[in-house]
């Protein structure tokens, strides 16, 4: 994928978000976004995938703007998945219901597509044994996985992961980044918000550094970590990994 960002500003409440912000990638397999929290990570990945609308500003994914209207981003949402730290499971369905649930009533298969699209991805990420499960009963490493199948049944052309394993002890942490680096060895094009600067390091083919609404650096992983010298991502590298 090759992104490109132009002028891209957000506004709530008359507090500005996203600050004309500037980005052009190669083209590349995953990028990864990091900075310090309240800088415009989350809201940037909201509107790459389509969920909000900037203020102002423009988006193009493989030369292709993203569309303006409510209409064609539906349509856009439907060919990307969107994983935030909240799981967003439907408590009352089992881990499984929570899997066919879009792929019938969003993407129109049949039961017997759906159920036949879920069964390999279940077995492959060690999660046929917990299909039947209610999200209650599943540990928050377990959730967070389903969640990210649910993105990934759907066959999109790429992933949104908004800090997949905040919510998530040590232990269950590693279940997901297991997964997230199993899915770049797969060929999956992602998009990742993070605070795992080490697990950064290892899956971003690009890494931009947010802070105050604007992409203060941005290069290849071992630029970013070993030679950047802007002193805001300096300092927040530093300190992070000290």
């Amino acid at each position: 994928m090759k992104l490109e960002i132009a002028n891209l500003s957000q506004r709530f409440d008359g507090t500005t978000v996203l600050d004309r912000l500037e980005l052009s990638t190669g083209d590349i397999q995953s990028l990864v976004l990091v900075g310090p929290s309240g800088g415009g990570k989350s809201t940037l990945l909201r509107i790459l995938a389509g969920l909000d609308l900037p203020a102002a500003g423009s988006v193009a994914f493989d030369g292709s703007p993203l569309p303006r209207d409510e209409a064609s981003l539906r349509n856009y949402r439907k060919t990307v998945g969107t994983v935030f730290q909240a799981y967003n499971l439907f408590p009352h369905l089992s881990a499984l219901d929570n899997l066919l649930l879009p792929l019938v009533h969003v993407h129109g298969l049949t039961a017997a597509e759906a159920n036949a699209r879920v069964r390999e991805p279940l077995e492959r990420f060690g999660l046929s044994a917990h299909a039947h499960k209610r999200p209650a009963e599943l540990s928050g490493g377990q959730k967070q996985r389903i969640a990210i199948l649910r993105a990934l049944v759907v066959r999109p052309r790429r992933l949104f992961l908004d800090e997949p394993t905040s919510a998530l002890d040590p232990e269950m942490t590693a279940e997901v980044l297991e997964m997230i680096g199993e899915l770049k060895a797969r060929g999956t094009q992602f998009v990742l918000v993070t605070h795992e600067m080490h697990f950064a390091r290892r899956v971003a083919d690009e890494l931009a550094f947010i802070g105050d609404g604007r992409v203060l650096a941005h290069g290849t992983a071992d630029f970013m970590f070993d030679r950047c010298d802007e002193p805001r991502v300096r300092g927040f590298f530093d300190r992070i990994l000290a």
